[in-house]
């Protein structure tokens, strides 16, 4: 989730026009288009595997501060370390002490993945000091969510209080869940709209070919990517396929009368975050928000409300691609390769929409409910399973990165960094299964086994 590291004034929203500025000036011409990866992963004491708390000696407050000997900058909130800048991005906590990088807006995927080479040397270099590892994985395999203590993050506490009251599944997908997304631009309205489609369309797509989270509290728990169906069952408000994103005349105004009706979290002042779970930032915009009458919104926090807002696909000044479960380092960087070879090739964008542009409202809603349970077996429309259909999307995104022809000094252009899709689209089996299948067997009924094979 988003942290806020920039604590300067932000300019004062006095229109409706201001909301929507946000959104066009994300547009970019395509030689300025960039890729920012976002990726999660969870933190145990090697030892005995248990999940560090923020304060203890060694744990994720201390992991954190090892972390400035690289040059990152500590962000301070309330007393306390809770996150670091730098030039390679933001490393920030989910709720329970997750780990993430969110990275830098970068050129290519040669450079997204040397980043994420850089983060993951500095993380086991401390972890190899405080006895800490870095477990790979969409959901904690063992922990249940008594076992997990919280970041001392205030807008934390407010969501945790809110999520029990429109959900059942809200507090797992805060303390043990994990995920891989992409932040990608778009050059005009027009250009925004159909990346959204073709993303939201095909979101499940990127579910089955990273669904890794088969365990809930030691056991098997019946899906694939439980952390996928977790969102079912999070907070209907701001979670979904959105049917709305398909209708006839969507763009920025659709998008922003939709973020507006999402109810709030949170309002940030004088450095505290101010309780107003459930509350309309349209009566925000007009000073008529209980509690803070009066006050109306900055830019700033109507990004903050943006960010509260977790569909499958998200529009900031950017578009973000959501559906992928946590993973072992090589599908970091093929998680952005996949969205990449889809969506910045203009002949490409076009392939892909061809693929699903007449699927129906029910037929994406199916899609989106069996692909949790099912991965690469799941039916879609028109007959098939997923599995011919990654084939293809894989192969549309090889044909669209190859077009971008972005290479390193090697001369190697970015489709290797689909290799590890293709491996699983040989085996034909979602990591999950593989994962179940292990269980099932050398595993003998363990989950125990899986620190050693999905740490970094």
């Amino acid at each position: 989730m988003t942290t806020r590291t920039d604590l300067s004034e932000s300019p004062p929203i006095a229109s409706r026009d201001h909301l929507l500025a946000l959104f066009a000036q994300g547009e970019k011409p395509a030689r300025d288009w960039r890729i920012g990866t976002e990726h999660e992963k969870f933190v145990y004491r090697t030892a005995d595997h248990r999940a560090p708390s923020w304060e203890e000696p060694g744990g994720i407050r201390d992991l954190l501060d090892a972390l400035t000997e690289f040059g990152w900058r500590p962000v301070i909130e309330g007393g306390k370390l809770i996150a670091l800048t730098g030039e390679d991005g933001t490393v920030s906590l989910e709720p329970s002490g997750q780990l993430e990088l969110s990275g830098a807006a970068l050129e290519h995927l040669h450079q997204t993945c040397a980043e994420a080479g850089r983060h993951l040397r500095q993380v086991k270099a401390v972890g190899t000091k405080l006895g800490l590892g870095f477990l790979g994985l969409g959901m904690w395999p063992d922990k249940t969510r008594d076992e997990l203590s919280w970041m001392p993050k205030a807008r934390y506490g407010i969501m945790r209080r809110y999520m029990p009251t429109v959900g059942s599944l809200g507090l797992d997908m805060m303390q043990r869940t994990c995920t891989i997304q992409v932040n990608l631009d778009y050059a005009s309205e027009a250009d925004m709209v159909k990346k959204f489609r073709v993303g939201l369309a095909l979101q499940p797509v990127a579910t089955a070919l990273f669904a890794n989270s088969p365990f809930t509290e030691g056991k098997p728990n019946g899906f694939l990517s439980f952390r996928s169906h977790i969102w079912t069952d999070t907070d209907p408000d701001r979670t979904g396929m959105l049917p709305f994103v398909f209708e006839e005349g969507f763009g920025y105004e659709r998008w922003c009368d939709y973020a507006l009706d999402v109810p709030m979290y949170f309002v940030f002042r004088d450095g505290h975050y101010h309780d107003v779970a459930g509350k309309s930032f349209r009566d925000f915009l007009e000073g008529r928000l209980d509690g803070l009458e009066g006050e109306t919104p900055t830019r700033a926090d109507w990004t903050d409300h943006l960010s509260t807002i977790f569909p499958e696909v998200r529009l900031k000044s950017f578009l973000e691609m959501r559906g992928a479960d946590g993973g072992p380092w090589s599908r970091i960087c093929a998680l952005p390769a996949l969205w990449v070879g889809l969506l910045y090739d203009g002949a490409t964008l076009d392939a892909a929409w061809d693929l699903c542009r007449h699927w129906s409202l029910e037929e994406r809603e199916r899609l989106r409910a069996d692909v949790p349970r099912l991965g690469l077996r799941t039916p879609v429309p028109g007959g098939g399973t997923m599995q011919a259909l990654a084939e293809r999307v894989v192969e549309l995104a090889h044909h669209g990165l190859t077009a971008r022809a972005r290479t390193n000094a090697a001369g190697d252009n970015e489709t290797g960094f689909l290799d590890p899709l293709r491996e699983i689209l040989a085996r034909k089996q979602s990591p999950a299964d593989r994962l179940l299948a292990l269980y099932h067997g050398e595993w003998n009924g363990s989950v125990e086994p899986v620190y050693g094979d999905q740490s970094f």
